[in-house]
């Protein structure tokens, strides 16, 4: 795979050849300190495959110059930054970027991610090159040929069939966490100017639930309720990715979702505690409740549209 590295920092810049290089990812073929030093012409003459963009440059950002170059690039973006605003990570994805990493870079995170896309771009190529060989076995060589459309998923379902791999759909809070990103889906919400704090979308989810009309206390009792029922969730949904790794650090399931959902530090801190003979001095584990439910959100989304 033929990488190209946009981003203001050279110490990133370095990192990132240095990983895609040791893990043998592909190679990277071009780089820039801005967004303003990148075209198409560029990009399509490096024949790049994989664009690795950061999110905040002086002249021009990652999501201005993704609208630049979208009609006319046909790779795949990850985008790179250390803010984590929901609503730019979800003009980031309406953009067409395939992953976001934050900084501080992460290895086994970054190494994680750009094998998943190596795989989508493989995977496509393959399902092009059946496709063309059915067309040249029915004699239709045209690439106009009708195809019969595949009903996408809903966000609902896309996040239920998450939920089961990360083995807590029988969790009572599966339900909350399913509500939250139905919810989110609508466009008011997540394409509007409003920045939802946690607090205000349980209190909009214990509303559908009891009644706006219901008495303050009722209701106050029921987002306290779902509070607890996904972060109860969220720990067991972290318990069960920790002992994934700790039985088999190559799990896909594992390497799908521990640092997508949770935060790595964690994750080590979780597998730590447990193994019993390391768990001792391991801390307290902390999960981000705000990160898990917008990653569960844009991953389900991305999801339905494929």
């Amino acid at each position: 795979m033929n990488y190209f590295l946009v981003d203001d920092d050279v110490t990133i810049r370095a990192m990132l050849t240095e990983m895609i290089e040791d893990e043998d990812l592909g190679e990277v073929v071009g780089e820039r300190e801005d967004g303003a030093e990148l075209d198409t012409h560029v990009l399509q003459a490096k024949k790049v495959d994989i664009l690795l963009i950061d999110l905040l440059m002086a002249e021009r950002d990652g999501l201005e110059t993704l609208k630049q170059i979208r009609d006319d690039f046909k790779g795949k973006v990850v985008m790179i930054s250390q803010v984590e605003s929901k609503d730019l990570i979800g003009e980031a994805y309406s953009l067409g970027v395939e992953y976001y990493i934050t900084k501080p870079l992460n290895r086994i995170e970054v190494t994680s991610i750009l094998l998943k896309v190596n795989e989508r771009i493989t995977l496509d190529y393959s399902i092009q090159t059946i496709q063309q060989s059915l067309n040249l076995i029915s004699g239709n060589s045209d690439s106009s040929t009708i195809k019969t459309p595949i009903p996408n998923k809903s966000v609902k379902e896309e996040g239920h069939a998450i939920l089961v791999e990360l083995g807590v759909i029988g969790e009572n809070g599966s339900r909350d966490l399913l509500e939250i990103i139905q919810y989110l889906d609508h466009d008011s919400v997540i394409k509007g100017k409003e920045s939802l704090s946690l607090k205000e979308i349980y209190h909009k989810i214990a509303e559908d639930r009891v009644g706006n009309e219901a008495k303050h206390s009722v209701l106050q009792r029921e987002v306290k309720a779902s509070e607890q029922r996904v972060r109860r969730t969220l720990h067991q949904g972290l318990s069960y990715i920790a002992s994934l790794g700790l039985n088999d650090f190559a799990n896909p399931v594992f390497d799908k979702y521990a640092s997508t959902f949770f935060d790595y530090e964690q994750v080590r801190k979780k597998m730590l505690k447990l193994d019993k003979d390391k768990g001792k001095n391991a801390g307290r584990v902390r999960i981000d409740a705000k990160k898990f439910i917008y990653m569960l959100y844009w991953e389900a989304k991305r999801n339905s549209r494929l």
